[in-house]
């Protein structure tokens, strides 16, 4: 979840003149290329396998029963696999790359970010999940829908959905063939975009088929596969500075090559206006819009009860923290053992530092052992982008078949809605597959951070207000949707990461007219405004119409006091 690195132009210098080849594999050569490749490979057929092992079953079971099982997974998981779904989903491959990128290039600021990474779900665990998942039965449209009924706002909730999603799926579906060819050592833009094609048909292939179940299942094998090489890999780097983290991060501070500030505030934001309110910004867009990103809170609603669903919060908080405190290491081990010249090299945003801050841990000498290390950490870099596309995939898929067409007036059967699901599936996979070939040459950065100002500028005020708010009301709702996701893309255009620096994405041009990174200092306030006024400029009677449906409604949402029904 790199937010906001924006290495300067002194920074981003180029590998070794001659030396096409990335580092960590002119190292260690067709070896680590052909087990990766195999490794790969073994990835996908098993995974998708297990998504069609695992899938809803229509034998001998009502057609109720299939359809609550591709949406929740029959709500089969325990607390302790729930938690690991949940933490598998809110560790996409933006964050596992992007974050340690930033440790390794700023020090001090991306341990602050790492840190609100977890911080932000807890917010959830402790302010939504449980209203969510008593107000919600299958999407986030379920849940405002509780107590604001009306097909505009279930429409206005899957469109806020997908503006929230497709830009981060695009970034990691585009970033998959630059991992691809970054690990098996090729630079061929055919065969990125064949990559790219590819992979995105194995991630519709894993929301059509599997469903939540499938998609569940693909997330626990990656957050094992996270911890587990991620503590091997720290182990290496620890072990390399005598297991004392004072030598570990003084050796980080002179691999930075920033001296002092690298321990300091406000290196990831030198070139801002105000560094201290760009800070505060990016931790505010991280908190607020990690913690209300659909695809993660559709796992709420696949947890049997409230009880349930904070236990697996617990979980899953506890399984994000240890994976922080994993990436630190190995981000202070990459700017230590690899240096911020060869990573700002190899990718200015530092989304190598990862694999290049593995190779620096296993030292010059490649035994198979340390290649079978390597190839486990890139493997499970691949599984990530597998796995975190497929749950976004999903989260839009369910909530344009479930919010849109199965309440358009006309009651369908829940074998159509089901049969609806996989092709929204497609729909929504075909476009992002399209749309990341055409990206895949441009800095994605600005669509990480846009996603993340989406979920806390706009998904962030619906669901404090719908969820809490007795007085709000459909109008405020759809001012608050509208408003804060126009918001949020307008401020988008005028930031330093779309135009007038070196790093950005269109570095020829300049017109940077938002002093700020990233756009949560004004957009999120926004979006709580426009939630406000919509209300309180409704009509009285709407007003009290409204503020007695929820009512009527809310011990359920609070303490889920009434029994969910089934239709």
């Amino acid at each position: 979840m790199n937010l906001t690195a924006q290495p300067s132009a002194t920074t981003a210098r180029s590998l070794p003149p001659g030396d096409d080849t990335p580092l960590a594999l002119a190292e260690f050569g067709p070896t680590a290329q052909t087990m990766s490749l195999v490794a790969f490979t073994a990835v996908a057929t098993i995974t998708l396998l297990l998504c069609v092992l695992t899938g809803p079953d229509r034998h001998n079971r009502d057609e109720l029963d299939e359809l609550d099982e591709f949406y929740t997974g029959y709500r089969g998981l325990s607390p302790f696999r729930g938690g690991l779904a949940i933490a598998g989903d809110y560790i996409s491959a933006a964050t596992v790359l992007g974050t340690v990128g930033v440790i390794a290039l700023t020090g001090y600021d991306g341990v602050v970010l790492a840190l609100s990474t977890g911080l932000s779900l807890v917010l959830l665990m402790f302010l939504l999940a449980e209203p969510l998942r008593n107000a919600g039965r299958f999407t986030m449209g379920d849940a405002i829908g509780r107590r604001l009924p009306g097909r505009s706002v279930r429409i206005a909730v899957c469109g806020a959905t997908i503006a929230a999603l497709l830009p981060m799926m695009l970034v990691q579906l585009a970033g998959a063939g630059d991992l691809v060819a970054f690990v098996l050592g090729f630079d061929n833009a055919g065969l990125k975009t064949g990559c790219i094609v590819g992979l995105g048909v194995l991630m519709i292939s894993y929301a059509a088929i599997g469903g939540m179940k499938g998609t569940a299942l693909i997330q626990l094998v990656k957050m094992v596969m996270l911890l587990g090489s991620g503590a091997v890999v720290a182990g290496l780097v620890m072990s390399r500075f005598g297991w004392s983290p004072g030598e570990l991060v003084a050796a980080a501070e002179k691999g930075s090559g920033a001296g002092p500030a690298y321990l300091r505030s406000g290196l990831q934001f030198t070139d801002s206006w105000s560094p201290r309110i760009d800070m505060i910004s990016s931790e505010l867009t991280v908190v607020l819009g990690g913690a209300c990103l659909p695809h993660v809170t559709m796992r709420m609603y696949a947890s049997r009860s409230a009880t349930e669903v904070r236990r697996s919060m617990s979980w899953a908080v506890s399984a994000v923290v240890v994976f922080i405190l994993l990436i630190a290491v190995i981000g202070f081990g990459a700017s230590a053992l690899v240096g911020r010249e060869l990573i700002a090299g190899s990718d200015p945003q530092g989304n190598t530092a990862l694999l290049l801050g593995t190779q620096g841990a296993l030292g010059p000498d490649v035994t198979t052992v340390e290649a079978l290390v390597f190839t486990a950490m890139a493997t499970t870099i691949f599984l990530t982008v597998l796995a975190s596309v497929a749950g976004m995939i999903l989260a839009c898929a369910n909530s344009l078949a479930h919010d849109v067409f199965a309440h358009r007036g006309k009651r369908i059967s829940a074998r159509t809605e089901m049969t609806l699901a996989r092709v929204s599936a497609l729909a929504i996979g075909v476009p992002t597959i399209v749309l990341a070939t055409f990206a895949q040459h441009r800095t994605l950065q600005p669509l990480v951070v846009l996603s993340f100002s989406l979920g806390a500028s706009a998904l962030a005020p619906a669901l404090v207000y719908g969820l809490f708010w007795r007085r709000f009301t459909r109008a405020g709702l759809l001012c608050t949707l509208i408003g804060g996701t126009t918001g949020s893309i307008v401020l988008m255009t005028g930031t330093n990461l779309v135009s007038g620096s070196p790093g950005s994405a269109f570095p020829g041009m300049d017109f940077n007219w938002f002093p700020f990174t990233t756009t949560g200092i004004v957009s999120i306030p926004l979006g709580f405004l426009l939630g406000w006024l919509g209300t309180v400029l409704s009509p009285r009677v709407r007003r009290t119409a409204q503020r007695r449906q929820y009512e009527a409604v809310e011990r359920r949402i609070l303490a889920g006091a009434v029994r969910r029904e089934q239709g």
